[in-house]
């Protein structure tokens, strides 16, 4: 049975992108183009989240080896961002389509004002028939600025934008129940809830131009997918791959999705990085919050304020081994809180409304 999903977001690694040699494959970019231009014609909406820049400003420039990394990839990404976006611009022109550019940084999705007003824009490029190119601003990410690659963007702007499926292309047909070279290694067609933990599979070993590895890659989906959105992870490099995959006609790798959750817990879920705040809570607490019931924290469940935060910031909440539970926006501050620690017939902290559990 085909997948019917309306908004799609689809992710082009950059073992996807790139020819073994490290420059791009404009033939293959340039089929992935037109597949996603018949996909647009039956209706559907497709935001692309494209690597590249790097590999293009290579097909431009020759570096000394002597110059510094980091250095030398802002070069590569700054001269190569212009060249990959004029190479998407004139193959969706081809089929009479327009698309943008948008660059983002990690700190774009540090604060809901932020995230809203990125949101905003990808909203009104897709009323107006254009396809957003996104990918992150590696001219200015460096070290720890940067996404773990761009799945987890990926990921985020599948959140961000509630889109129904993720589809991640890589260079292999999907995850694997053993290594993906033996001979009697099978792809893991779908993955949910009642999945064993897979992880075991999965190899850490990296593409060779890519920063994600296939682990990184099945976090990211089990992330995504609790969030109510299908996630595929499919070979870039096979012909037809994209119409191939919504018509459920090749074999991959599909997450499924869970019940939907909030656009606010969906820009909770991948805030932990910017949590200011750290809350212990105590085992009652923890078994009411993980419950099929709804649960909002209230201060007789905390133990302990590890980190001080301000009303409105993220929070994470531990459990008293330190394992992560959840996180949450703080209702008040820390000195608040702390106030109330331990006592009954108090305002909740975190109320469920605005709280994203680990699942």
């Amino acid at each position: 049975m085909a997948f019917n999903y309306h908004r799609i977001v689809v992710k082009i690694g950059s073992n996807v992108f790139t020819k073994p040699d490290g420059l791009p494959d404009l033939n293959r970019v340039g089929h992935l183009v037109e597949q996603i231009a018949e996909i647009k014609k039956q209706g559907k909406e497709v935001i692309l989240v494209s690597s590249g820049a790097v590999a293009s400003g290579r097909s431009m420039i020759a570096i000394s080896e002597k110059s510094d990394a980091v250095a030398a990839r802002q070069l590569l990404a700054s001269i190569g961002q212009v060249k990959l976006i004029n190479t998407y611009s004139n193959l969706f022109e081809q089929f009479d389509m327009l698309c943008s550019q948008v660059l983002v940084t990690k700190e774009d999705f540090r604060d809901r004002l932020h995230y809203l007003n990125m949101r905003n824009c990808l909203d009104i490029l897709l009323q107006y028939q254009v396809i957003p190119v996104v990918n992150e601003n590696d001219v200015v990410s460096v070290t720890e600025l940067m996404f773990t690659d761009n799945d987890e963007l990926a990921g985020l702007i599948a959140s961000m934008l509630n889109a129904q499926a993720l589809i991640v292309l890589t260079n292999v047909d999907g995850i694997y129940d053993g290594d993906p070279k033996a001979p009697d290694s099978k792809v893991i067609e779908e993955v949910d809830n009642s999945t064993p933990d897979f992880s075991s599979f999965v190899t850490s070993g990296r593409s060779q131009f890519g920063r994600g590895g296939m682990i990184t890659k099945s976090n990211m989906a089990q992330k995504t997918a609790q969030l109510g959105i299908a996630v595929h992870i499919a070979n870039g490099t096979r012909d037809n791959i994209l119409t191939d995959v919504l018509a459920n006609k090749i074999a991959h790798t599909r997450f499924a999705p869970n019940k939907s959750k909030s656009g606010k817990k969906k820009w909770i879920a991948h805030s932990a990085h910017y949590a200011t705040g750290v809350v212990k809570v105590n085992e009652g607490a923890k078994i009411a919050l993980t419950s099929n019931k709804a649960t909002s924290l209230l201060p007789i469940g905390i133990v302990h304020i590890l980190t001080d935060f301000n009303k409105g910031e993220i929070v994470k909440l531990v459990d008293e081994q330190d394992k992560l539970i959840g996180l949450g926006i703080a209702e008040y501050s820390s000195e608040k809180a702390r106030e109330r620690i331990g006592q009954k017939n108090q305002k909740p902290l975190v109320h469920y409304d605005y709280l994203y559990l680990q699942s």
